[in-house]
């Protein structure tokens, strides 16, 4: 992978918790040694009928209600059957504007935006207008991209993602920072016109997924956070391994300053709270009840994760009735965290 260093590299890099304490989103998700829960949309798997995601903006609404942090929706640009996956099916950030119209203190995250895909400019005016229409609670997962098919259709070169990537932030975070950019970067040059809307307050978490093509080292300097797969689940010698690979990361955090490290796994809880944690479909999906599940999510505090995620789309019961058992009895234990309320916004 080539990570030369373009001119847009000289931007503000990876910020620690400082720089967002005034930032709703953020800082009603992640605190130092503390594990806050997040829903994964669709909270029904798509399987060609669009019938299975109606009223899903109620149980959203019904979620931001019960006081989950956060929100997540995917960014999967075209439905590739190969993966069998459509993702959340609506465009992220349109979606996440009806979704912020329709909430009132819940984050609202991206998970994630395909940073390789897409100009920074039209990533930022989409991004900065959902920041300012919902008061500061857009955090933003980012990442290079999985899925091979979308590049050529963009006219991309798929093994080039990791370099786009690299520049596509770098772009990104110069445009919000300064009031007349001055970009020479190889995805274009800015010069003599000015980008709004600014960001409410200042700046917008970018939560790097995975390794995104990138360097350690480069994780640690740039991404102002960290989205991870879990490790196996079924026992904690997933946790564990988890907990080497978010140390590793931390320790290239230069300062070494806080900054949150997230996770996320797609769960069927079932009606018995004993059920022991099973792995179905490859370990894809994990079948458990919620005492498995509480487990679970606090090995994942101990090895350093600030936020989970949960994905209900594979499961057999109705998605209101695990909402509904989640925020009772799981939701105590790891609850949102208070932080500033999201600033007021008379559009």
């Amino acid at each position: 992978m080539n990570q030369t260093t373009h001119p847009t590299d000289r931007i503000q890099r990876g910020a620690d918790a400082s720089a967002f304490a005034n930032h709703p989103g953020y800082r009603r998700m992640f605190a130092p040694d503390q594990l806050t829960l997040g829903i994964f949309l669709p909270l029904r798997f798509y399987n060609g009928d669009m019938a299975v995601l109606a009223g899903q903006a109620e149980l959203v609404s019904e979620i931001d209600r019960r006081g989950f942090a956060a929100v997540w929706v995917r960014d999967v640009p075209l439905f590739d059957p190969y993966f069998g996956d459509a993702g959340q099916v609506f465009d992220p950030f349109t979606y996440l504007a009806y979704l912020a119209a329709r909430t009132r203190t819940i984050a609202l995250a991206t998970g994630s935006a395909i940073f390789s895909l897409r100009h920074p400019i039209d990533l930022a005016k989409a991004a900065t207008t959902l920041d300012r229409l919902s008061g500061g609670r857009l955090v933003m997962g980012i990442a290079s991209g999985d899925r091979p098919v979308e590049f050529p259709a963009y006219g991309l070169e798929h093994e080039q993602r990791g370099e786009r990537f690299a520049q596509t932030l770098g772009y990104f975070r110069q445009l919000l920072q300064e009031q007349t950019p001055s970009i020479d970067s190889p995805l274009g040059l800015l010069e003599g016109a000015r980008f709004l809307p600014s960001p409410t307050c200042g700046r917008i978490p970018l939560i790097v997924t995975g390794s995104s093509r990138q360097s350690m080292q480069w994780l640690g300097e740039q991404a102002d956070g960290w989205l991870t797969y879990p490790e196996s689940t079924q026992n904690l010698m997933g946790p564990r391994r988890l907990a080497e690979k978010v140390r590793n990361w931390r320790a290239h955090i230069p300062g070494g300053g806080f900054r949150p490290h997230m996770t996320n796994e797609w769960i069927d809880l079932t009606e018995d709270p004993d059920f022991p944690r099973t792995p179905l479909q490859g370990g894809y999906v994990l079948k458990t009840g919620r005492n498995g599940l509480i487990e679970l999510l606090g090995e994942w505090r101990d090895a350093g994760v600030n936020h989970a995620a949960l994905g209900i789309q594979m499961a057999e019961r109705p998605a209101a009735d695990i909402i509904q058992e989640l925020a009772e009895d799981v939701l105590p234990l790891f609850p949102s965290l208070p932080g500033p309320a999201p600033h007021p916004q008379h559009w």
